[in-house]
């Protein structure tokens, strides 16, 4: 009995010692404690009792940690690295730092543990820091003032805690002298609960207060931060930014708002603001002030927004990014009326992206002022045709992407695009062409034009005969030629003379005829040639010749020989996969062994026995083979198909004397059988003759 009031009046003291350090945190003298505690006060004071309630309550989660740290000694912890003043400590489920920290710490990595509440206790009394981290950890509680003497804190990580929770108590960090970069990200933090942590940072320029519960951003959201140069509030539910939420911050230079719900942005003055981020909201309409007054943004994305117009932007900016890609755009004017073309001069735009919208057309006059534009997207619309006649326009353009519109028209003029390195214009109508409108792409290297309806023409084709065909002779920087699924019918012979394509993809033109000389000229600069489910049976095309191709791809076909090649040839990758291959020439297999590194084989009605120099090839170099597991053949002991790396010579040897023998037993039968019936007709022919001779 005596030892269970000792152990309980134990108990009792060290929770008592903890509340009185506590409280004094929060300015509740220790001997007013006391004598709460102990149930013999006299003060009568309402004060007082106000103070001590606040104080449990506030406190009341920290005593039950106490108690539970009290009743369970902590287990033994695997040390923090140190690295000169450094310190590692993540992933040690730890509640508080060790007490042997070097002195004069400077970053303290303390992040994915369960510290619940920080204090100068869980810190080891340091204020040395200059990078603290805590990031994944339980804290819902923040020693008031626990920041004042860190003067030289520059970096502060409190992501991923809970101070939704220390934020009801309605008590501010700070101050938090020193600090530039803080992050409050995924905290559950609701509109109101960040002016909590950002009420005294004189000196914080980057903040990050992303996947919280924000809804509002009010105008005094950030006053106590007039030197933010970036603010990060992206993937929260913000429906409202009050008038001149950020007008007083002058240092603004970044502000990312994607992933909300904002619907509109009216007279959007932020002369300073160099990049703005408004991609993922439920936008309808975006306009700047109407103003002369210079705007230094460069980088704006609406993307992934609901808007049917064009924005309406600063006359005067120096904008070099622009995206409106997954809007609902259907044409560019900057409202309803047809008479409103979006006519705001972009001297400085190199990137604009207006992929996934509902555009009917773009009108040639709509690039008059991109003197300096690299990259144009205007992928997956409903545009019909297009052209750039004007010799001044798009002149410094190197990508231009049209795929999956409806184009019927293409117009290139003379000495335009002179530029353009790749064109994209898959996943169109394209049937008929002026035959030369390539040949007007001097610095084209890549160019697609998978699905579609091209026809190729002949070398040696007269431009009169060349109205259903385009010409791809003589384009010195052309590289890459994408013409699968075009229902290609022929491919001529010299089709690509005098251009030196690396790759050129030709599959899914089922039946295609090619010339014998259909690749000539090719033999040095192609290295990739891809002739997919083209329901080839026999390749009259001399791959030999090729010296520079190192892949191919036949699989789907129909083939039942391989193509012949020597050893002086590069092949590195071969694709065989799903033809009627039987035997594989070993003279071919032998002269491919040398180079060859990776072989696709599968679905195909290979012969065990008659395969044994590819057996051999397969078992003892270093050609791979991916689709191994698929890779089955014919053996006639066997009902069903035998993978490849099962086959042995044995069992075609065992085989073969098991033929021989059966081959010698049946030609003995035979021997036997005949000898037999001599036999038996001599002695009948000798009966005969007997009898013609008798008495």
């Amino acid at each position: 009995m005596w030892r269970e009031e000792s152990a309980e009046r134990s108990f009792r003291l060290v929770v008592f010692a903890r509340l009185l350090s506590i409280c004094e945190w929060v300015g509740v003298r220790a001997e007013d404690v006391k004598s709460t505690w102990s149930g013999r006060t006299t003060t009568t004071s309402h004060q007082l009792r106000v103070s001590t309630m606040a104080a449990f309550q506030l406190l009341f989660p920290l005593l039950v940690s106490c108690v539970a740290a009290s009743a369970h000694p902590p287990r033994h912890l695997p040390p923090c690295q140190v690295v000169q003043m450094d310190v590692f400590c993540s992933d040690r489920s730890l509640r508080s730092a060790p007490d042997n920290l070097p002195p004069g710490v400077q970053m303290l990595d303390f992040s994915r543990n369960q510290v619940q509440n920080l204090t100068q206790e869980t810190l080891a009394y340091h204020t040395s820091f200059h990078h603290l981290n805590l990031h994944s950890n339980k804290i819902h509680f923040i020693q008031p003032g626990l920041f004042k003497d860190m003067i030289d804190l520059k970096v502060l990580d409190l992501s991923r805690n809970h101070l939704n929770v220390f934020a009801l108590s309605k008590i501010n960090i700070g101050p938090l002298t020193a600090v530039k970069s803080l992050d409050l990200s995924s905290n559950g933090l609701y509109t109101g609960m960040s002016d909590y942590f950002l009420a005294d940072s004189p000196s914080l320029e980057t903040l990050s207060l992303n996947s919280n519960s924000i809804t509002k951003i009010a105008q005094d959201t950030f006053s106590g931060s007039s030197s933010l140069t970036k603010i990060s509030l992206h993937n929260n539910v913000i429906l409202e930014i009050e008038d001149g939420a950020f007008d007083s911050l002058n240092h603004l230079t970044e502000l990312d708002l994607s992933k909300n719900s904002i619907t509109c942005i009216t007279d959007f003055n932020l002369r300073n603001l160099e990049v703005l981020n408004l991609s993922k909201n439920s936008l309808e309409l975006f306009q700047s002030t109407r103003s002369k007054d210079s705007y230094k943004l460069q980088c704006l994305d609406l993307s992934e927004n609901k808007m049917h117009y064009f924005p309406l932007l600063p006359g005067k900016n120096v904008l070099k990014r622009l995206d409106v890609s997954r809007n609902q755009l259907q044409s560019i004017n900057v409202t309803g009326s047809s008479g409103k073309q979006a006519n705001v001069i972009f001297n400085y735009l190199r990137y604009l992206d207006m992929s996934y919208n509902q555009l009917q057309s773009l009108p040639e006059s709509f690039f008059n002022s991109m003197r300096c534009l690299e990259v144009l997207n205007v992928s997956n619309n409903c545009i019909r045709s297009f052209s750039v006649t004007e010799e001044g326009f798009l002149q410094t353009v190197k990508i231009i992407n049209l795929s999956y519109n409806s184009l019927q028209s293409l117009t290139f003029g003379e000495n335009t695009l002179l530029l353009l390195e790749e064109l994209f214009l898959q996943g169109n109508d394209l049937a008929t062409l002026d035959h030369q409108i390539f040949q007007r792409l001097p610095s084209v290297r890549h160019l697609q034009l998978e699905q579609n309806n091209l026809q190729i023409c002949a070398s040696d084709q007269n431009h009169q005969d060349a109205e259903d065909c385009v010409s791809f002779t003589s384009m010195p920087n052309l590289q890459f030629l994408n013409l699968s699924e075009n229902n290609l019918r022929t491919l001529p012979a010299n089709a690509f003379a005098n251009t030196p394509l690396k790759l050129l993809d030709l599959s899914l033109n089922p039946g295609l005829d090619m010339d014998k000389d259909s690749l000539s000229g090719l033999e040095h600069s192609l290295v990739h040639l891809l002739l997919r489910e083209n329901n080839i049976s026999n390749l009259n095309t001399d791959l030999s010749s090729l010296r520079g191709l190192k892949h191919i791809d036949l699989s789907t076909n129909q083939l039942t020989t391989l193509p012949m090649w020597n050893k002086e040839s590069s092949i590195e990758s071969l694709n065989l996969q799903n033809n009627n291959l039987v035997t594989l020439e070993y003279s071919t297999m032998l002269a491919l062994e040398h180079s060859l590194k990776t072989l696709y084989m599968g679905s195909n009605p290979l012969s065990c026995c008659s395969n044994l120099g590819f057996l051999h090839m397969v078992q003892h170099s270093g050609v791979v083979v991916p689709d191994i597991e698929t890779v089955t053949c014919v053996h006639e002991e066997y009902s069903e198909p035998v993978n490849i790396e099962k086959v042995t010579q044995e069992m075609c040897h065992r085989a073969g004397v098991q033929n021989y023998i059966i081959a010698v037993v049946l030609t003995a039968l035979l021997l036997m059988i005949v000898l037999g019936l001599l036999v038996k007709c001599c002695q009948s022919r000798k009966r005969k003759h007997n009898r013609s001779f008798s008495a």
